[in-house]
């Protein structure tokens, strides 16, 4: 509303993150009228309406006025281009849209950048269009779903002033997070949940999505579809193992990464799973450093990862949701902490990254540390740890080494917070303190 039309926004967003519902509340509450264009199921009327001449929009909007039986006003109402990437010339013409200046637009996709999706089309540049991400609910968000708006400042004020809650507060924290893993934070699951009060019920909900995901998959570009469905159904295996890079010769002994490149850039710009490559000298600026053959996949949902991984499981028999609302998890479970931290460092505007130095001649100078961010201008290694851990040889060989490029160390785990060997231990809820 700001620019007064000279830009649209352009919102992408996993499928049933919610993008629809946010942007037609918002316009239902903000402007006069909204007219809403779904291109999934557009007719062929409406489609031949954007080979318009730029200086006949009167007609342009005197066609879609009518067919949607929506009345527009000048600089009062809002125009929705859904499931734009099935539709690029919407997305081309935007920029004739936005000069004219007459309304505001928004477009929504789950995936804007694949070759088939912007193939011979002409990409409107950033002051033309504004690109905004959509991620699943986080936790702050999913407290007030479940009706508590008072304990996420609490746990914010005490980050900030690097003290632990009190034990009551911690535990009730620890069971509404847990809860949050297992539910994710797409908001169908959400609402099952809470509907219903149990867990079958989202895990219902995030099959049918999982389902979605794959017929999306199997439409895909045709020579990597299948490519994409062998990264998207090994990811709870790759995860599982102790070192959670990929490894493409779990899928194929002679796979090579340039034969999936495309694969796993699909499954990215879907906002279906976040890449967390390899940092190989922190000294160097992370972003220089980075090793893209080196690479771990997380799924963008931990409550969808939950449900990909023991979707065979029948629900009541199911003893994972038993671990981890009673802390007893055992390793490759813990797969679902670690993922959880990486869909909260990607909310919160962090790139992935991680540390791994390998040294067959000297194991003293092996080294894996599972994240890197920047805050501040600073390296910040974060290590996700069980809370019986005895053990940071990483972290204490990362910061004699790095001293100088180095901020403040710190341990995620399910404990209290404490400060112990000049590294910061935060519960794990706390990593949504943890800013760009």
């Amino acid at each position: 509303m700001k620019s007064k039309g000279s830009t649209a926004l352009l919102i992408k967003g996993a499928r049933r993150v919610g993008k629809s519902f946010i942007c037609m509340l918002f316009g239902k509450e903000e402007y006069r009228s909204v007219l809403y264009i779904d291109f999934s199921n557009a007719a062929a009327d409406i489609k031949d309406c954007f080979n318009f001449d730029s200086d006949d929009l009167d007609e342009f909007f005197s066609k879609l006025s009518v067919f949607y039986n929506t009345r527009l006003y000048k600089r009062e109402s809002l125009i929705i281009f859904d499931e734009v990437q099935r539709f690029p010339k919407a997305r081309e013409m935007i920029k004739y849209l936005v000069a004219d200046g007459r309304y505001d637009y928004i477009e929504i996709s789950s995936i804007i950048s694949t070759r088939q999706n912007i193939k011979d089309i002409q990409i409107p540049p950033e002051d033309e269009e504004k690109k905004l991400e959509m991620f699943p609910m986080d936790f702050e968000e999913f407290l007030w779903a479940v009706g508590n708006e008072t304990l996420f400042p609490i746990i914010e004020s005490h980050y900030h002033e690097l003290k632990p809650l009190k034990q009551a507060l911690h535990k009730k924290a620890m069971a509404y997070f847990r809860q949050y893993m297992l539910v994710g934070g797409m908001p169908q699951s959400v609402l099952a949940f809470l509907d219903e009060n149990n867990y079958a019920a989202s895990d219902h909900v995030k099959k049918r999505i999982l389902t979605l995901y794959r017929n999306d998959i199997s439409k895909c570009e045709s020579g990597y579809e299948k490519k994409v469905a062998s990264i998207f159904e090994t990811i709870p295996s790759q995860l599982s193992k102790k070192e959670k890079r990929f490894k493409l010769s779990s899928i194929n002994k002679n796979a090579r990464l340039r034969e999936y490149e495309d694969a796993f850039r699909w499954l990215t710009d879907s906002m279906i799973c976040n890449t967390c490559v390899n940092a190989a000298d922190p000294n160097d600026g992370l972003t220089l450093s980075s090793v893209h053959s080196t690479h771990k996949l997380y799924m963008a949902d931990t409550g969808l990862l939950v449900t990909h991984a023991f979707a065979n499981n029948i629900f009541p028999d199911n003893d994972l949701y038993k671990a981890i609302l009673f802390n007893k998890l055992n390793t490759n479970e813990g797969m679902l902490v670690e993922n959880i931290v990486a869909q909260i460092l990607r909310c919160n505007g962090h790139r992935l990254l991680f540390y791994s130095r390998s040294d067959t001649n000297n194991r003293k100078n092996m080294m894996e540390i599972d994240f890197l961010i920047k805050i501040n201008d600073k390296i910040c290694p974060v290590e996700v740890k069980p809370s019986a851990y005895r053990h940071h040889a990483s972290l204490d060989k990362l910061q004699n080494k790095f001293s100088q490029s180095l901020g403040n160390s710190y341990i995620l785990y399910t404990k209290n917070l404490m400060i112990k060997d000049n590294i910061i231990h935060l519960p794990i809820y706390m990593t949504m303190c943890l800013f760009v």
